[in-house]
This record gives C-alpha cells, structure tokens and sequence, in this order.
C-alpha cells in the first residue's frame, strides 16, 4: 500500500507546457488511494482543460476566486482549501508562479492558497534549459526551500524550445517516487517493529464446541493499520475474527487458542520495539479436551477448567528494552485493578476499559479509555471511533521514542 493512500493531496498547475502532464499524476494519486483537489492558474487552463483534470479526481477544479458564471458568485476560500490538505504540489512550477511564492505576491488563488498552507508543500520547477539556471530563478529556488518548502528537481530532457539539458519537469512516475520516499523517510515509527495481538481465543471443549468471548478484534485490527500508517512493521497475531487488515504491510498470523497466541507472540517479542496486547486472551481452558462431539445425555454436565498460560505476564517478565503495553477491561475497582496489572505484569502502559461506560466495550464502533503509565498518572480519555483511539495510543508510542 502507497504512503499515499488517503491523505488529501492538493494540485496546484501553473501556466507551462508540463501542465499536460498533470493529467497522469492526478490520476496516478487516485490509484495510489489518495484524495485530490486542483487548483489552476488561469493561464494554466491553456495547456490542460479543467474538465480533464475535474473528471480524473473525482472534484470540481478551482481557478478563481469566486465562480464568475454562478449568480451567487461563490467564493472559493482558499484557507478552507489549504486546511483540507495533507499535502500540497505545486507541479508544474513555472518561474513566474515561483517568484509569486517567493514574493507573496497573491495576485491568483493557487498563490493564496499556498500562502495559507499549513501542511508540507512540494513543487516540481519546469522551465527552459536558460530560464532554470538564471540567477532569479536560483534565488527563489533557494527562498522557497528555506520556507521549509520541498523540491522535486526537473529532470534532463529534450525541452519544449527544441533544446535538450535540465528544466523538464519530473515525470509523474519520479513525482509519485519522489513524494512516497520523502514521506516514508518522516514517518515517526519507520524503522520500528511493533507486535500487536487482536480479537478472542477459542478454547476447545469438543471439535464442535468451544469457551470464547464477544471480542470483535477491531481496535487490535485499528493498532495494526495505524502503526503500518506511522512507518511501523507490525506483526498482528490474531484470533478468530471477520476483519482484515486494511494496510498490506501489516503481517497477519491467525491463531485460535490462548496456547497458540503465546507460542506466536515469545517467537517474535525478542526482534520487536513494541508490543500492544489488545486481545481477549480466555483465562481458562478445558483441562481435557474431548475427541468426540459431547452427547447430550445427563441433565447436569460439569467442565474441569484449568489456567492458560498469562501471556502478558510472560511477556513482562522477559522484557529487556520492549515499550510494553496492555488492555484492561474491568467492571469494579478499575483504576485499582489497573495499577495492580501494571506492576505485576511490568507494563510501560495500560488502557482501561470499563464496561460500565456507555459506548465502550465489545462489538463497539466507539471506546472510552484511561491511560495508566508505570508512574501511575491517570489520564481519562474522552468517547471516541476506536479508530480515533488506535491513533491515541500510537501517539503514546511515539512519545516514548521521541524521549529515548
């Protein structure tokens, strides 16, 4: 999966030849997964039309200010257009929109636009041999970069003058390239490796029957997608569940019992940064499993159950320099029980789920959490998507490596 897939990406085209170009690279962002709105240049609609570039990304394209052929004349704000992006590529970049940048010189919206950006901006120069190495152009080049702003260099080519050296714009193949290595290289969990385990275990009472729980493995699921998103390689040990891993660098390996999580999760823990124990690991098991299905014979039938192995315990207790962290689901004495699970599990970090908040709990959209740390200091989260919560506790994960 692309770095690129659903971030909101903002096309700006200014007024060169290159502008025809634009056409493939929006649509290289669509297959990518991302989400894009373009902006144009009036002189920019010379090259490549609106509609074309309309069509491709799926949005209306903005070119001016306001609509002049709407009676209401709707303005088009291009602070709401620069808050919406998580990035944005000002490609082709001519010298004249360089200079408007360099300047602040808003004389058209994509200038102001990019004048109100908050997110990384990137543009991509395109202009002949001559023009791309004047003095002039070199000193915005050197501005915009000094803004904190990314350049895509051109590359070497035939150029539209019918001359052949540097100024071609980036093809949109390099441009994509270009953009998934820069972020890729700023993901905060990048080079980190992150074991999460998700979802119930079965225990066996018969090949038919088993002991389980109502756990639907999505915030397990949530953590995993989330943490490949941050940069991290993420093995998911995971029960039975229905859902699937929406990032495909996230390694799945499906389990059913409690035994079977353990074994996984001791022959990874050693080679990982991070371990998230989100699942419903069953506390007991059958202590004889049978062969056969059990008829049903007497009107009383009674199970020896015996303790599964505590794999977070485990865990804990051979932690060398691991960020361990585990899931708590109390129904009384919560924060209590939650302190006494981080000392005597040796837990770096706990999240508190009580089941007497409304919105929390199994087979939920929302959770409602507590984070606990091994200092003890309490912090009360507020009703989220768990979505929103895999995002809280990856924050938290972050956190710890940016003190280290």
């Amino acid at each position: 999966m692309s770095v690129l897939n659903g971030k909101k990406i903002l096309l700006g085209v200014s007024g060169g030849i290159a502008a025809y170009k634009t056409a493939s690279l929006v649509r290289l962002f669509i297959k990518a997964g991302a989400h894009v709105q373009v902006i144009m240049t009036p002189a920019s609609k010379d090259f490549v039309t609106p509609l074309t570039l309309s069509t491709l990304s799926k949005n209306p394209v903005h070119s001016s200010f306001f609509n002049q052929d709407d009676e209401d004349a709707v303005w088009n704000n291009h602070v709401d257009l620069a808050l919406w992006a998580d990035l944005m590529l000002i490609a082709p970049a001519t010298s004249n929109t360089l200079s408007k940048m360099t300047t602040g010189n808003s004389d058209n919206l994509l200038v102001a636009t990019y004048l109100s950006a908050k997110c990384p901006v990137y543009f991509a120069p395109a202009m002949d041999l001559d023009m791309y190495k004047h003095p002039s152009v070199l000193a915005s080049f050197n501005a915009l970069k000094s803004f904190g702003n990314i350049m895509i260099p051109a590359e070497s080519g035939e150029l539209a003058s019918g001359l052949s050296g540097e100024g071609r714009m980036a093809e949109p193949e390099n441009i994509i390239a270009f953009l998934e290595a820069d972020l890729e290289s700023k993901l905060p969990l990048k080079g980190k490796k992150i074991l999460i385990t998700a979802g119930p275990t079965y225990e066996a009472i018969d090949p038919v029957r088993f002991i389980g729980n109502h756990s639907s493995g999505k915030m397990g699921f949530d953590l995993a997608n989330e943490a490949a998103n941050l940069g991290a390689q993420v093995i998911l040990v995971a029960g039975p569940t229905h859902y699937k891993a929406k990032n495909n660098l996230v390694e799945v390996i499906g389990v059913v019992s409690a035994q079977e999580m353990y074994d996984v999760c001791h022959e990874h823990f050693k080679d990982v940064d991070v371990a998230i124990a989100a699942a419903a690991v069953a506390d007991y098991r059958p202590k004889v499993v049978a062969t056969q299905k059990i008829k049903k014979a007497a009107d009383e039938f009674s199970i020896e159950l015996e303790k599964t192995k505590d794999i977070l315990a485990s865990l804990g207790a051979i932690k060398k320099n691991q960020f361990l962290i585990g899931f708590a689901l109390e129904t009384e004495n919560e924060i209590e029980n939650a302190k006494l699970k981080i000392q005597k599990k040796n837990l770096d970090l706990i999240v508190l789920n009580s089941l007497q908040d409304e919105g929390a709990g199994f087979k939920k959209e929302t959770n409602k959490v507590t984070f606990i740390d091994q200092n003890f200091k309490i912090e009360p989260m507020e009703l989220k998507s768990k979505e929103s919560v895999a995002v809280d506790i990856l924050n938290k994960v972050v956190s710890h490596f940016v003190k280290l």
